[in-house]
């Protein structure tokens, strides 16, 4: 009598079997750049949300992946957007995952406790994106999730450059006392007279000037242009958020002027994917 099979090979065969609706659905995918959608079947939700450069190249490389066979077993059909190149991607996924928190998208959340360092009179102090404009604020330095991760961004500097955290207020120094890494090496000895502050404070900033975060070069709204070989994008930007993008100036500038007021904080994703293009102006920018 045959042994029959084992129960976790027949289910992890079936895992893996991907409908077949879903490679029709891929073979008509463009293989230009822009944002696809996978949909499952309660109210069309939105599982997962993606972009490339190549559409169909990528989706075909989902099916190729079996830890996403949860996410594909619920899916009932895949929508795409094309763009005009990797920017307008990059901005439309980011926007398109903030306003739909689909199932399976870990990253580019809303963070409600943006944060950053900046620079004062104190030295370094942590702010919060709801109290402070970044997209204004002069001498910030970093972008964290939490007060926690920028206080451990500050500490990882001081440990790699010897700079005390008594004179950074990451530990508070008794009256007249060195800091305990000091006696180890692992301070300069700011805290005990071997170094001065000025020098102390140099070396931090130093550090600090590879992490600064870019004030908004421009007074008002811009459009950064991007375009493939069949259609132009202009993507409208006010204070690094992306507001949406358009076919036509004229369509960027009304774009500008309905949008400008949804413009809602400071958007550390558009921050990211802007900051370069915009700052050495390796896109086409035209002003709104």
């Amino acid at each position: 009598m045959p042994k029959s099979r084992p129960l976790v090979a027949v289910e992890s065969r079936e895992a893996y079997a991907y409908p077949q609706h879903l490679r029709e659905a891929i073979e008509d995918a463009p293989t230009s750049a822009g944002v696809y959608t996978f949909h499952g079947e309660a109210g069309d939700l939105p599982l997962y949300i993606g972009k490339s450069i190549n559409i169909r190249a990528r989706l075909l490389s989902h099916l190729r992946t079996e830890d996403e066979a949860r996410m594909l077993r619920q899916t009932r059909r895949i929508s795409y957007i094309r763009t005009a190149g990797e920017i307008g991607a990059l901005l439309l996924e980011a926007q398109m995952i903030k306003l739909q928190q689909p199932l399976f998208n870990q990253k580019l959340r809303r963070n409600q406790q943006l944060c950053s360092l900046q620079w004062t009179e104190q030295g370094p102090q942590v702010v919060y994106a709801r109290d402070v404009d970044f997209a204004t604020a002069p001498d910030l330095f970093g972008l964290y999730a939490s007060r926690h991760a920028a206080l451990e961004a500050l500490r990882e500097i001081a440990d790699q450059h010897r700079l005390c955290y008594g004179a950074l207020g990451l530990e508070k120094l008794a009256p007249g006392k060195a800091c305990f890494r000091a006696a180890i090496k692992q301070c300069a000895g700011v805290c005990r007279g071997d170094e001065s502050q000025a020098a102390h404070t140099e070396r931090l900033l130093a550090q600090l000037n590879a992490l600064r975060v870019m004030c908004w070069p421009h007074t008002g709204c811009v459009g950064v242009v991007e375009q493939d070989a069949e259609f132009t994008q202009i993507h409208v930007v006010h204070h690094w958020c992306y507001l949406g993008s358009a076919p036509s100036l004229e369509a960027a500038r009304q774009l500008s002027q309905q949008a400008r007021h949804m413009s809602s904080g400071f958007d550390a994703d558009g921050y990211k994917i802007l900051c370069r293009p915009l700052m050495t102006q390796s896109l086409p920018i035209v002003p709104l």
